[in-house]
């Protein structure tokens, strides 16, 4: 059983993100970045989709020892989640039920208008594993992204380490108001991520030179603008 508080010793540019934020995600369980690690006990939790026709239910799982720090301790099942649709009787009916790549839970999950789900990140462990996953209306698993298929290993190296975690992001996330891209905030010096819900494509942003430029891979790599994801019918 996870415990119900687990302690563990040891100028940003914005022009991806015109017009408002349209928060569509809910943080589960993340502390405030520290040496001394605090993770609330993970629940289960919905989140819906800007226009309501959604929501998600995610449930956690057991595979408590599958995760960083808490290797030989019980496992178990991954977590789970479940989709629901309005009707058009305006009631809710379960469209589908998923285990997630997730052992415990996702920090972060984030569900379009569109019925596709993103989760962000795994309970206790920042930065590893499967760091963003995205699924269709019908639940399959488009695409998983670690850290180091977005990352060189030098990059890693320089990003800030807990007793749990490895801090590659700042909490600012949200569905954009295309509901087909999710912004992710790396750092405050500029950096960020516009992902493609419906597809997993990336678009990593820096500032170089003075200009933001962007890449659509790790490797190989090959600097240019940011390019708005075309409008998917």
């Amino acid at each position: 059983m996870v415990p119900a508080r687990v302690r563990r010793r040891g100028g940003r540019f914005d022009a991806l993100a015109a017009g408002a934020l349209i928060l569509a995600g809910l943080t589960l369980a993340g502390p405030a970045p520290s040496g001394a690690d605090e993770w609330p006990a993970p629940r289960t939790r919905e989140v819906w989709s800007e226009s309501r026709d959604y929501f998600v239910r995610m449930i956690p799982g057991k595979g408590v020892g599958e995760t960083v720090g808490f290797r030989g301790a019980p496992t178990g099942p991954p977590a789970t989640a479940e989709l629901y649709r309005r009707e058009s009787d305006r009631s809710y009916r379960l469209a589908w039920t998923v285990s997630l790549v997730n052992p415990v839970a996702p920090i972060d999950l984030f569900l379009t208008d569109r019925g596709y789900l993103v989760t962000l990140d795994n309970w206790h462990n920042m930065g590893y594993g499967t760091i963003v996953a995205f699924y269709s209306p019908t639940g399959t698993l488009i695409r998983g992204y670690a850290l180091a298929d977005l990352f060189s290993a030098a990059e890693i190296g320089k990003l800030r380490r807990s007793v749990s975690s490895i801090w590659w992001r700042k909490q600012l996330a949200y569905v954009r108001p295309d509901q087909q891209s999710l912004y992710v905030m790396v750092d405050d010096a500029g950096r960020e991520v516009v992902f493609e819900t419906e597809t997993a494509a990336y678009q990593y942003c820096e500032p170089r030179d003075g200009v933001p430029r962007c890449r659509g891979a790790n490797e190989p790599r090959q600097w240019r603008g940011y390019i708005d994801p075309r409008p998917r019918r």
